[in-house]
């Protein structure tokens, strides 16, 4: 991307401006170079081309993150989709226990979402607070998503995270409804 150019917002992030190499650490510049950026970018092209050449869809970014984690928080179906035909684990896991489904529930991405659990993400899964992705979906309002992960394991609706909450006490007023048991 050229120095200062922006790229567009996605619904959970907010523009970002593109820093020229020479402000860059080597870990940036290894992160902007590698399969993460282009996975976060949506660039199916750069992914296929960096899977062929190295291989490795599942190789986390010095902070914990693959390029599934980024796909999956930016919308980008067609990068998880080939991401996931290449091996790409879908329950990998951050340092912080965050999964890729965890990732699209938070920012409402449904269709990326039915594509990890087609692909057996585990709704169950829990992050370092305890969190399942219906936890995250319902305290953003993604109603739908809700539904789909209620639909996929009703058991979600009694798991408590760390701080004994179950996703109905997380939820925003308009997903409620869905949580009751």
């Amino acid at each position: 991307m050229a120095a200062g150019r922006r790229s567009p917002p996605g619904p959970c992030c907010p523009p970002r401006v593109a820093v020229p190499s020479v402000h860059q650490s080597l870990p940036e510049m290894d992160f902007e170079r590698g399969i993460w950026a282009a996975a976060r970018d949506g660039d199916e092209p750069r992914v296929l081309e960096l899977l062929e050449r190295r291989g490795e869809p599942s190789q986390p970014d010095l902070a914990g993150y693959t390029a599934l984690h980024y796909a999956s928080r930016n919308g980008h179906l067609g990068v998880c989709r080939l991401l996931l035909q290449r091996g790409a684990r879908c329950n990998a896991r951050t340092p912080g226990g965050a999964t890729p489904l965890h990732r699209a529930s938070y920012c409402g991405h449904l269709p990326i979402a039915r594509l990890l659990l087609a692909h057996g993400a585990d709704p169950l899964a829990t992050d370092g607070d305890g969190r399942t992705s219906l936890h995250k979906a319902a305290e953003q309002g993604h109603r739908e998503l809700c539904a789909l992960l209620l639909q996929h394991s009703p058991a979600l609706a009694g798991v408590r995270d760390a701080k004994g909450r179950c996703p109905r006490d997380v939820a925003v007023p308009a997903v409620r409804d869905l949580l009751d048991t």
